[in-house]
């Protein structure tokens, strides 16, 4: 019995295919991770962050007379460099690249270009900000590097909606009263934000901040062409989460500094669809565990909301994005005293927590950023550690709607060959025949419709009860990889009319016909849960006489008069 068992477990596991979850590790030989992540314009998936790596070069015996040479030389042979990884929809890696650029430097934010390129914003290791225009390929086009004389660095590129973008970071002070970008204070580190054009140019630099230590977190671009601004501003061991908001030429036109008794640091800001604004925040407690902070405002400084979210462990958020139906999306860590997870919640549109899940095994793993795609699955980028090891390796992730982990997607090919296998019977049997697109055709003839019918006969619904509950199950299990299921109805060319207008319309009104007919005796045989499911992805209908069946150039008519099937893929 065990071995009969263990038999049936192996043909369905070759017959419907393994099922993997889309998690996918990229090793480098050293600390490596990434920090932001976009959607392609084909449905891939890419993201920037930074590996290290070593380079040996053939320059032993070289002689140098001084210190100064010798490190010029060597310089950039190891150390941190912007990294971009491109993954498909079967999470194979296609573009994997440590940008060749002449400083180290490290990646914060990565966006599409219209061109299907990359625009990346990050910051050489040596204090300069630092803009990278890339080609689809990851090949670089065009860099530039700019800021003040002192140390800066970015925490993020906003890309605007002129095609521009506006960088913002933190610059270590002058400590001169003559310094033209300089407006408040001699303090530590001030508030830096550039503005450059959709063509390159610098429009304007802005330094903002206080006596204090003021670093710039994050910045949104509200509706009326306005900057809203999140920051930290640092005295003593307090730090304040400061919101500003500035016109569009730099120009502060608010500031507002919301203090706490203990550490908060600010993570992310989002323009909402309701025309506000999200501030996420890691807010620490009397024991110094952290915990989730969400703070909602206007474009006015009116705080509406400040909530805070406490669950079992220490837990954090690191990037939220808000659904169209206004939940809130969030990734970030939850942590215990050995080890910390991923963490992704789902929030309400009034910030009440709905769920939330933890992805990791047994040592340090995080989730930096997330994308919501085009098909409300969320594409996450984060660093993972193995067991037993010390360095950090690049992330990715995606997950389904109600955060749980998404599966790889069936390539085309793959899903061929196993619908192949699913209907080996029926094909030798020359009932149907399926295309490597995936378009199921009916073959035998008791299964065509009459001239000028369109309910279904016996035979059709033993056929199609037969197929549907083959079929539908398969397609179920698949789920994450369908996009739609088409049942389209079609009719010969043939009516008794010469009018071409009246021909055609009548003819497609009965491959409609057709179509429905399939369409709801095939649903209706479905459990409830097929049902659901069914509704979302299939789509009925009527091609009249488009795709008339031809041999040798004259029609088939009784082949003419059927349905057919199509599964479409992600």
């Amino acid at each position: 019995m065990k071995k009969l068992l263990f038999i049936y477990i192996l043909f369905i596991t070759l017959l419907y295919g393994k099922s993997t979850d889309f998690s996918l590790i990229l090793q480098q030989p050293f600390d490596a991770a990434l920090l932001d992540i976009t959607e392609d314009y084909d449905r891939t998936i890419s993201a920037i962050g930074f590996s290290k790596g070593y380079k040996e070069d053939s320059q032993q015996g070289n002689t140098y007379t001084n210190a100064f040479d010798y490190l010029s030389n060597v310089s950039n042979s190891y150390g941190t460099k912007m990294h971009i990884v491109k993954v498909d929809a079967q999470a194979n890696i296609i573009l994997s690249k440590a940008l060749q650029l002449s400083k180290l430097s490290k990646a914060v934010s990565i966006h599409k270009t219209p061109q299907n390129g990359y625009i990346i914003g990050g910051y050489t290791l040596d204090g300069e900000l630092i803009i990278v225009k890339l080609d689809s390929n990851a090949n670089v086009l065009h860099s530039k590097t700019f800021g003040t004389k002192n140390y800066d660095s970015m925490s993020k590129l906003l890309y605007l909606r002129d095609g521009g973008v506006l960088a913002i970071g933190s610059s270590a002070t002058s400590r001169s009263h003559n310094d033209a970008l300089f407006e408040q204070g001699l303090g530590q580190n001030d508030i830096f934000i550039t503005r450059f054009s959709r063509h390159g140019q610098k429009l304007w630099s802005q330094k903002h901040g206080t006596h204090n230590d003021d670093r710039g977190v994050d910045v949104v671009e509200a509706e009326d062409g306005s900057f809203v601004v999140v920051a930290t501003t640092s005295y003593g061991k307090y730090k304040e989460i400061t919101l500003m908001r500035l016109d569009e030429n730099g120009n502060k036109i608010w500031l507002k500094h919301l203090q706490s008794e203990h550490l908060a640091l600010p993570k992310k800001i989002i323009s909402l669809k309701d025309h506000n604004f999200l501030v996420s925040v890691i807010q620490y407690n009397d024991a110094q565990k952290e915990h989730i902070r969400l703070i909602k405002f206007d474009l006015h400084e009116n705080i509406l909301l400040d909530k805070q979210i406490y669950t079992m462990y220490p837990s954090a958020l690191n990037d939220i994005e808000e659904f169209s139906d206004q939940t809130i999306a969030g990734v970030g860590y939850v942590r215990d005293t050995h080890n910390s997870d991923g963490l992704v919640m789902l929030l309400s549109s009034k910030l009440d927590m709905l769920s939330q899940e933890h992805y990791g095994k047994g040592n340090y793993d995080t989730f930096n950023a997330l994308k919501i795609l085009h098909n409300s699955q969320i594409a996450v980028a984060g660093l993972y550690t193995d067991e037993n090891s010390q360095e950090s390796n690049m992330w990715i992730t995606k997950l389904n709607r109600d955060a749980s982990m998404a599966q790889v997607s069936q390539n085309s090919s793959n899903f061929y060959a196993q619908l192949v296998t699913l209907f080996k019977d029926e094909i030798e049997k020359k009932q149907l025949r399926i295309r490597e697109d995936l378009t199921i055709e009916i073959l035998n003839n008791n299964l065509y419709f009459a001239t000028g019918e369109y309910k279904l006969t016996l035979a059709q619904k033993s056929f199609l009860e037969k197929f549907s509950h083959k079929l539908l199950p398969f397609l179920l299990q698949n789920k994450e990889a369908i996009k739609q299921f088409e049942i389209s109805g079609h009719t010969s060319s043939e009516w008794q009319t010469t009018d071409f207008t009246k021909k055609y319309l009548n003819n497609a009104k009965l491959s409609m016909e057709r179509s429905f007919a399939t369409v709801s005796f095939i649903f209706s045989l479905q459990t409830q849960e097929m049902q659901k499911w069914l509704s979302s992805v299939i789509r009925g209908s009527g091609l009249s006489y488009s795709k008339k069946i031809m041999f040798n150039e004259v029609e088939d008519k009784e082949k003419s008069k059927r349905v057919t099937f199509k599964v479409i893929l992600q």
